[in-house]
């Protein structure tokens, strides 16, 4: 018997019926080759699974989960693991079915701008096969050089240009569903409008709890005819949230405005020498699209309101690689707080644009209390931040102080009229927190859908939605959902 399987409650059998159905280069069991797959980027938490399997396609997904379904058994879907709470932790899920070798792009209609991939296609490659016929996929995570479709979708994962073109749910047409008995469905379809309920719209953002996407018909934009993208820097985050709602109150939609604080700032710099002067407290990247014809006076209308909230400086990027260094030092940002800190904790929550100010001294305070670095970089237009949290997991307490702050972040959210999540999920990072957001009529709802799609729970359980009885805070703000 594998190392990976001793008192895993998984038998060889499974694991020869398995390879029977995928192919032994396609069943992972060893348990230092499972190390890999213990987390996603939420690394607070690990397990690994006691089984991987790799399908190519969605007979084999389908084939698997039948005979999972016929043993019992509870499975865990992932893609490239980019997630950030946690969502493809085994719990109570000893089979993994990861959907990285699904990774081809099926069909492109130009015609009707979509295009059907596999959930194992990199987002940015979705991008790559339409832009010299001028097309684009809107979507686009900070990690969309490795996210792929499946996760997206799992995720409703957004982005810096999530305020004008919105996040994958806008984007999805239909999708081909593995259920968890291995039931094929078709849910939604090529067409743009959509008779009776949307039952598509109910798969994207379910973070693997419903079963396992194989195929998914996405919509394409054409690509702006061209982008005015500056880099504004300010003395402190107070007066560049200011600019940030005096553009968006003077009815410009930009494609993108994104915030860095000083923290973030002078890693980026470090890591990429964009250019940034030292001292700055906040940076703007603002990005204007569309067509040529008025661009420019949009771009100075920008650069003035922003002057007159106190920018230092406001500078275009001059040609189309000193804009790509931009989005290059904002979408590599997570990846240079490395320098801060051995570890960190990428918060995700949501707040009005007005109270952008407001959250961020709360996050300031929150950190001065539980004595943490925390950095900013966020997608300011929409009001989605993302603290990052600085921690050594090697210090018991400083990892249990960077979790505690996490939660007085979101919490501080949702008091400011917020949520908890702008597009990185649930996971089991968030479970604590969904019932001082949703009251327990909303939570049973919640749980009712899921169990049309997985009635015995078998399908990445223990995520979203907390157990009942779990404790809740009774004077902890709470905003109930209209049924």
């Amino acid at each position: 018997m594998e190392d990976g399987l001793r008192g895993s409650g998984i038998d060889s059998g499974l694991r020869a019926d398995l390879e029977a159905l995928v192919g032994a280069d396609a069943v992972v069991s060893r348990r230092s080759e499972l190390k890999v797959y213990e987390c996603d980027g939420w690394t607070i938490e690990k397990n690994a699974p006691d089984l991987l399997v790799m399908p190519r396609s969605t007979e084999q997904v389908s084939a698997i989960l039948r005979l999972l379904h016929r043993r019992g058994v509870a499975f865990v879907p992932r893609g490239a693991g980019t997630g950030l709470s946690g969502g493809c932790l085994p719990l109570a899920a000893p089979v993994m079915i990861c959907t990285s070798r699904m990774n081809r792009i099926v069909s492109i209609d130009l015609s009707n701008r979509r295009v059907e991939v596999q959930p194992g296609v990199v987002n940015l490659h979705v991008t790559d096969a339409v832009r010299p016929q001028g097309y684009f996929y809107a979507p686009d995570p900070s990690s969309q050089s490795a996210c792929t479709i499946g996760g997206n979708i799992a995720e409703n994962s957004g982005g810096p240009h999530t305020l004008k073109y919105g996040v994958t749910a806008n984007h999805v047409l239909g999708v081909e569903l593995v259920l968890p008995d291995g039931e094929v469905v078709e849910l939604g379809g090529p067409a743009e409008e959509k008779l009776g309920y949307d039952l598509a719209g109910a798969v994207v953002g379910s973070e693997g709890t419903v079963g396992i996407v194989t195929r998914a018909t996405l919509r394409l934009m054409r690509a702006p005819q061209s982008y005015r993208t500056m880099l504004a820097l300010f003395d402190d985050v107070d007066t560049a949230t200011r600019a940030v709602s005096k553009i968006i109150a003077d009815g410009m939609v930009p494609g993108a405005i994104e915030m860095m604080d000083r923290l973030i700032i002078g890693a980026v710099e470090a890591a990429f020498h964009v250019g940034f002067p030292p001292g700055a407290g906040a940076a703007l990247i603002v990005e204007l699209d569309g067509l040529a014809a008025g661009l420019d006076d949009h771009a100075s209308r920008a650069a003035e309101l922003m002057r007159s909230c106190g920018a230092r400086s406001v500078e275009l990027a001059r040609d189309e690689a000193q804009r790509q260094l931009l989005w290059k030092a904002r979408k590599r940002a997570f990846g240079a707080v490395g320098r801060l800190a051995s570890n960190y904790a990428t918060q995700d929550g949501v707040v009005p644009r007005t109270r952008l100010p407001d959250i961020l001294r709360e996050i300031t305070a929150i950190a001065a209390r539980y004595r943490l670095r925390i950095g900013n970089v966020f997608h300011a237009g929409d009001g989605n931040i993302h603290p990052i949290v600085l921690y050594e997991e090697r210090d018991a307490d400083e990892t249990r102080r960077a979790i505690e702050a996490g939660r007085e972040i979101l919490k501080a959210c949702l008091a400011m009229g917020g949520s908890l999540t702008g597009e990185h999920g649930i996971g089991v990072e968030k479970l604590a927190e969904m019932p001082l957001l949703f009251s327990p009529d909303d939570l049973r709802v919640m749980a009712e859908l899921r169990a049309v799609f997985d009635p015995d729970n078998r399908s990445n359980p223990g995520k979203v939605l907390p157990r009942p009885g779990s404790c809740v805070e009774v004077s902890a703000p709470r905003r109930q959902v209209p049924l």
